[in-house]
């Protein structure tokens, strides 16, 4: 610890801190109090609100892309009927999960932290944070969890759009959404055909004059009832909570099956979204170039319309598709290269996320700093050579909470394993980096990923230097797997730190 991070007399600790009060957070938050209920921790959150994603993002239609039956809580499942929710739905969902185990009286809003620094001399993390903007001040905690997604939140991914500065109307990027903005009978224009872009068209199409999506390549688009029963007569002859974890298994196993099926089979894959996109096309939008992919599925994520609300506003004339590049943006709207002109008065940007690691936040281990991109994953859950810290990430197929709670279910078991070894941190540690065969940290070729894999950790095909995995192979580890390969333990109770 450097010596202006001393701690003074004013500073609080804590056993753990939590960076973030979006799934990660909370999910985490219930984890540490339920299975360590002597630890003490508060969650850091630099917004005014829980809820993360779903606070910041506040677009027409926001909603998951995931099902509420993996993507909520396993301690406190989803139980309306409809398994793609609304994000004031889910936010609300968040908030009362929150409120019924306490989890809301341990968050400390509009705290926002500027760096972490470890000191193995003292086995303890100071954190640099400010309340509301105001004067920095320091906290301390044995254990940090980074539970603040992958994006960042301030700044949006840079598209270039050339010409964009010519255009007279309103220019709007999803994250951003002014409120109370008034889109009714405008010509609009979606730039993008990722879920965002597919969340956005069939509600701005309820409003306005037209409504078209402008895709440089497209994208698959899976249509899926938003309806289940979710007590079917059968289910009444057992417990809820065990219903409830036989229908959480049943769709992550589903959802598994489904991903390993596609990448097993590609072109049957293919055929099969091809026809499912046909079937609900109007005959005026051809399938092709507007609706097949260059790419097979799960290269990129699946975008999921809830009974297909995308193609409805298509068949219904409110809403249309082109495929093209940008040639120019002028004054009144769009030339493609095509020479073909899209007349707008409002274009929205829905080009993708500005990946960011960690919050953004500074970190340092004994005054060295860290650069995270140069560093690998241990089990996808903690970081070569940085002590007593978990970051949480989600999986590209799959709910993000299922990868959430797999790392909480971890940092539980680690914590009492340092107890239990009686000691006070360890650290992932990598003697031979050369030797290890590389891989991408997240596995899609999508534009803000490619983009943006700079800035996140590295990741190779051999254990434990990987990244996320799958739901069950991650948990398994969590509950059993080894805690010692790959990991050093620093015992502290002697004036040099020892490695054991």
């Amino acid at each position: 610890m450097n010596a202006t991070n001393k701690p003074s007399k004013e500073q609080a600790f804590w056993d753990v801190i939590i960076i973030g009060a979006g799934i990660s957070g909370i999910n985490a938050a219930y984890r540490l109090q339920t299975q360590l209920p002597s630890y003490s921790y508060t969650i850091l959150e630099a917004r005014p609100r829980m809820g993360g994603t779903w606070d910041l993002f506040r677009y027409p239609g926001i909603r998951s892309d995931s099902d509420l039956i993996t993507f909520g809580f396993a301690w406190n499942p989803w139980d309306k009927e409809n398994p793609i929710a609304d994000g004031t739905s889910i936010k609300q969902y968040m908030q009362k999960s929150a409120s019924q185990y306490g989890i809301d009286k341990q968050i400390q809003y509009e705290t926002s932290v500027a760096s972490a620094s470890w000191s193995s001399e003292d086995a303890l993390w100071t954190l640099s944070v400010s309340v509301n903007g105001g004067q920095a001040t320091f906290l301390t905690t044995r254990f940090l969890i980074f539970g603040a997604g992958y994006y960042d939140y301030h700044t949006p991914l840079a598209a270039a759009i050339p010409g964009l500065e010519n255009f007279k109307g309103h220019t709007i990027h999803p994250q951003f959404w002014p409120e109370n903005l008034d889109y009714a009978d405008k010509k609009v224009v979606v730039i993008g055909s990722g879920a965002t872009a597919i969340t956005l068209v069939p509600e701005l199409a309820q409003k306005a004059a037209s409504t078209t999506m402008l895709q440089r390549s497209p994208t698959y688009i899976v249509s899926l009832p938003n309806k289940v029963r979710m007590r079917p007569w059968w289910s009444r002859f057992m417990p809820r909570f065990l219903f409830s974890k036989l229908q959480r298994l049943f769709w992550i196993i589903r959802g598994r099956f489904i991903y390993n099926w596609c990448m097993k089979n590609p072109e049957k894959a293919k055929a099969l979204f091809a026809k499912g996109a046909v079937s609900q096309l109007p005959q005026s939008i051809p399938y092709d170039p507007h609706f097949k992919p260059s790419y097979s599925p799960w290269e990129q994520r699946l975008c999921i319309c809830p009974d297909g609300d995308f193609y409805t506003a298509l068949r219904e004339g409110r809403a249309n598709v082109e495929t093209d590049t940008i040639e120019s943006v002028v004054e009144d709207g769009i030339v493609l290269a095509s020479g073909k002109k899209l007349d707008c008065d409002m274009i929205v940007t829905a080009t993708g996320l500005k990946l960011q690691f960690a919050g953004g936040v500074k970190i340092d281990v004994d005054g060295k700093p860290v650069e995270i991109h140069s560093k690998y994953w241990w089990n996808g859950v903690m970081i070569q050579d940085i002590p007593n810290a978990a970051f949480v990430m989600g999986y590209p197929n799959a709910s993000w909470t299922l990868g959430a709670d797999a790392t909480a279910l971890f940092v539980c078991r680690f914590l009492k394993a340092l107890d239990s070894k009686k000691q006070k941190a360890a650290a992932p540690y990598l003697e031979d980096a050369g030797s290890l065969k590389p891989t991408p940290s997240l596995p899609l070729t999508s534009t803000y990923v490619r983009l943006g894999s700079g800035s996140l950790p590295k990741a190779s095909q051999d254990t434990p230097w990987v990244a996320r995995r799958s739901y069950f192979e991650d948990v398994f580890f969590a509950k059993y797997g080894s805690l010692t390969k790959g990991m050093k333990f620093i015992d502290t109770s002697r004036t040099e730190k020892k490695y054991v």
